[in-house]
């Protein structure tokens, strides 16, 4: 369980949110959301341990195995390496930046390529992939983390219907495996078809919001 008692987030001393209490319990499917520069990212990057508390208390394990997917960016785009070393980064907390990834390891990227479709581009180079490719990528990086605590930082922008679809049956399947999610969203429908427990942040105040567990599920893989 994560726990926020009087929590501000924000940058250099400078709080972005008010002030946050209430609980992310163990295994439960957030969505966060509120108007842009409320602190939503912050709020993620503070719990990723990014960043620190502008003031109260964040009581959080340390020792949570924490996978992190922000905004997307150029960033990835532009790393030297193919799609399968990109994705084979999410093992580094087993071998290291520089160690060798091994046959059992490389078995994990390549199921977590097939579970997003993009098996056939573990040659590629990520610059040549769509968004949708890209994003579906970052995915797979993430799935081979087997984190307990997994943040997503608007991981549909911008992002074909079919992508969203899929990367949604698969949060699903984190959830239902046990997975604490916190992502934060701006499409109302899906915060409302597929999460629990909302988190809204204002300007002046922040509001918890748990319904009974979401009803949509994605039977089917797209």
């Amino acid at each position: 369980m994560i726990s926020l008692v009087n929590l501000q987030v924000g940058y250099q001393g400078n709080a972005v949110t008010p002030l946050l209490n209430g609980t992310f319990p163990a295994g439960s499917m957030t969505a966060l959301i509120g108007a842009n520069g409320c602190g939503k990212s912050t709020l993620l990057k503070t719990l990723a341990g990014l960043l620190p508390p502008v003031s109260g208390q964040l009581m959080l394990d340390r020792a949570l195995n924490i996978a992190w997917l922000p905004q997307q960016s150029g960033i990835e785009k532009n790393f030297p390496v193919s799609v399968f070393d990109l994705v084979a980064m999410g093992c580094w907390r087993r071998c290291g930046w520089f160690g060798a990834v091994d046959r059992q390891m490389k078995q994990k990227v390549m199921t977590a390529l097939e579970q997003v479709n993009m098996s056939g581009f573990a040659a590629a180079q990520p610059g040549t992939l769509s968004g949708g490719q890209l994003q579906r990528v970052l995915f797979a990086r993430l799935l081979v983390q087997d984190a307990s605590l997994l943040l997503l930082d608007e991981p549909f922008t911008g992002i074909d219907t079919a992508t969203i679809q899929l990367l949604l049956a698969l949060l699903q399947e984190r959830h239902r495996a046990g997975a604490t999610l916190i992502v934060v969203l701006h499409d109302m429908a899906t915060v409302e078809g597929f999460f629990p427990q909302i988190l809204r942040l204002g300007a002046t105040q922040a509001e918890w919001t748990k319904r009974s567990p979401a009803v949509t599920a994605l039977e089917s893989i797209c």
